[in-house]
Order: C-alpha cells, then structure tokens, then sequence
C-alpha cells in the first residue's frame, strides 16, 4: 500500500511538472503569436523562397523623416527668407532683424536664423524683379 501510494504521488507529481511545462510553452507561443500579429498590422511583405514555400515578415518600421523631407523643407525656409527679403527690401528687412536682436533669447535666435545669407540673397535677387513686377 505504502509503495503504490509513493508510485501514484510520484505519477502525480511527475504529470503535474509536464502539465505545468506545457502550459508556460502554451503561453509563450501565444505570446510570440501576439508580437507578431501586432507586427504584422503594421504592414508586411511576402517573400517566396528558392524551394516555393511563401513566407510574410512584418514590415520594419521607418526611419522618421526622410531625407527629401528635410531638404524640402530647408528649401522651402530658404524661399521663404528670399520672398521676405524680396518683398520687404534690404533695409526694411535689416531693421526688422536688427529689432529681433535687442529681444528675448528666443528672438535673438530667430534673428540669427534669418539673419541674409548667400543663398537667401541669391533667390532674392532671382525672384525680387518678378514681385515687383
């Protein structure tokens, strides 16, 4: 009696350590399906491999901002200066500037940043005919 009973808690002990384990695998594949589902929603590509057998990964995300953006808008701050500068006149703009440089932290920076620079003047002089017409 006293070795079947050993025997059966050993049984039982034994398909409790194997229900346990199962179960932590169970969860740690629903787990890894939840990270890729989410993945996933985000975009992704297939891909078919040598032997036919098609395979989708989730697509990786971006960068942020790309390059083109950044020079887009660089152009677009530079043509706006020129318009300024352009539309404004030289001195009316220099005043204007010189005005921001006796202000605050904050103006003497936009003063710095749209102090004339060569690109700024070059677009000026290119567009200044145009607007004046």
């Amino acid at each position: 009696m006293y070795l079947f009973l050993r025997k059966l808690v050993g049984v039982l002990i034994f398909e409790a350590v194997v229900i346990m384990s199962s179960r932590s695998q169970f969860e740690n594949r629903l787990a890894t399906l939840g990270r890729k589902h989410s993945a996933m929603s985000r975009g992704y590509k297939t891909h078919i491999q040598h032997d036919g057998l098609i395979v989708v990964k989730p697509r990786r995300a971006g960068r942020g901002v790309s390059f083109k953006a950044v020079l887009l808008a660089a152009l677009g701050f530079f043509a706006f200066k020129a318009f300024l500068l352009a539309s404004l006149g030289p001195d009316a703009y220099s005043d204007r500037i010189s005005g921001l440089e006796t202000g605050t932290i904050f103006e003497q920076g936009g003063a710095w940043v749209m102090q004339i620079d060569p690109a700024t003047q070059a677009i000026a002089d290119f567009v200044g005919p145009v607007l004046r017409g």
